[in-house]
């Protein structure tokens, strides 16, 4: 039974603490729509995706109407276009066609954006996986809404260090790519390790070939509320901070249940799970810095950092798993660079370097996030960075990402400005060192021993 108290705290966690249901994703599967014909493929991918999300903008503003919640993207993740597109495309442009039928769809429906312009190759590439990675740069500089991800690797697998070294490659083309827009199109791609079929979230989302056909999944944020639910016990014990942050993320993750099953009441559309992560953005007020700061930290980068992460994430996940049925896709707090403003304001000072975002990506949700780097970094550091990152995945038996962003034209000392949720970040130093010759040796760098559990 909800009472009148509750009923309030929730009013005041949405009017004065930025609460609020950072996405509905719909997840469509476009396994049904494969063919040998590529002008086939689109017209079975546009009418697939345009029936199934015709009402998912409509209904995600019913469903804050009604209850008062805030619900800020409406999107859609459909199955990896490596997968749906290998019959019919022959070159990289045969995959960029799909792009845009996905882009021309996404604005049809009015979502915020698509996700699932994916390959899935953490032990090897196919052919149309291949293309498909080397038309990422043209496909994102003429969509607006596409989102691309790639999965070079796994805790079973290994890192397949060909496809690290492609995609260092990769994230340098998109950059020159769209240097118009200070290089925008990198902060829609993503490298992962471990990738979960079931993420809301940009630029990472994809549907999953485990999925059902359609599924609703819906992330929640809250880093304003957990903030000022800490400033109520400042100074008292770990045992008392932590039940606070427990008790915080029961009560975000409730909202997001909520609305998850609403949404899939009104669209005949099972739910699927509710990603409880930590999702900041540039407001002042809803950043996961912020908290780090409020548990004791003078700035993000001090010592201690790491420690106070750990402890963040450990227990939102503790509370918030208490509070759904189903509980997926990332699931913690994220840790990005330019749509955190507390974060920005630790690298303006000097506090944080991306060799401390790194330690952190040890116990964070998700990795080396939303980072401005200067556009003259060389495409082998890009990729010695990401096998980093996918070794820290690897072995922790965890998600991790990359999203690096080499602003062409911009070094250390400027920033550079993305609008909207994206906001705005300082460029970062990189490591100027070379690890040419360890990328440039290819294959795959095998699975960790605790893998083999057969």
């Amino acid at each position: 039974m909800i009472n009148i108290f509750e009923v309030a705290e929730t009013n005041e966690m949405i009017e004065k603490e930025n609460l609020d249901v950072r996405t509905i994703t719909l997840g469509i599967s476009l396994l049904d729509c494969i063919d040998a014909d590529l002008k086939l493929v689109n017209e079975k991918i546009y009418h697939k995706i345009y029936d199934a999300a015709r009402d998912l903008v409509a209904t995600g503003e019913y469903i804050s109407g009604e209850y008062g919640i805030p619900i800020v993207n409406k999107r859609i993740s459909v199955t990896p276009i490596s997968l749906v597109g290998g019959a019919a495309c022959r070159t990289a442009e045969d995959f960029v066609s799909i792009a845009n039928t996905l882009d021309k769809v996404a604005h049809e429906v009015g979502v915020n954006f698509i996700g699932g312009y994916s390959a899935l190759v953490s032990k090897g590439m196919t052919r149309a996986d291949e293309l498909l990675i080397r038309s990422i740069p043209k496909a994102l500089s003429v969509t607006e809404r596409v989102c691309s991800s790639v999965n070079v690797g796994s805790t079973k697998t290994g890192i397949n260090m060909d496809a690290v070294k492609l995609m260092g490659e990769v994230i340098l083309q998109t950059a020159e790519a769209t240097k118009e827009a200070d290089s925008l199109g990198c902060a829609k791609l993503v490298v992962f390790c471990n990738a979960p079929d079931d993420n809301p979230f940009m630029a990472g989302a994809f549907h999953g070939v485990t999925e059902a056909d359609k599924v609703i999944n819906v992330g929640v944020s809250g880093p304003g509320v957990v903030k000022t639910a800490l400033e109520k016990v400042r100074g008292e014990n770990f045992e008392i901070l932590c039940e606070t942050i427990k008790k915080t993320a029961f009560k975000v993750t409730r909202v997001g249940q909520l609305v998850a099953k609403e949404a899939s009441r009104r669209l005949h559309v099972p739910f699927g799970i509710v990603d409880l992560s930590l999702a900041p953005t540039p407001a002042i007020g809803d950043s996961v810095a912020d908290i780090l700061c409020e548990i004791g930290l003078e700035h993000v980068g001090a010592p201690g950092t790491t420690a106070a992460l750990a402890l963040l994430n450990d227990q939102v996940k503790k509370g918030g798993v208490m509070a759904s049925s189903y509980v997926g896709g990332l699931s913690g707090a994220f840790i990005p660079v330019s749509e955190d403003q507390g974060m920005i304001d630790a690298v303006t000072a000097g506090a944080l370097t991306l060799e401390k975002l790194e330690a952190m990506t040890c116990v964070c949700s998700v990795g080396l996030d939303m980072i401005a780097i200067p556009g003259d970094t060389s495409a082998a550091t890009l990729s010695g960075i990401i096998a980093d990152e996918m070794a820290i995945g690897m072995i922790n038996q965890k998600t991790t990402a990359v999203r690096l962003i080499p602003v062409i034209g911009k070094g250390v000392g400027e920033t550079v400005e993305f609008g909207g949720l994206l906001g705005y970040a300082p460029i970062m130093p990189v490591n100027g060192f070379s690890c040419e010759a360890f990328v440039n040796r290819g294959g795959r760098i095998p699975a960790p021993i605790h893998s083999f559990k057969n």
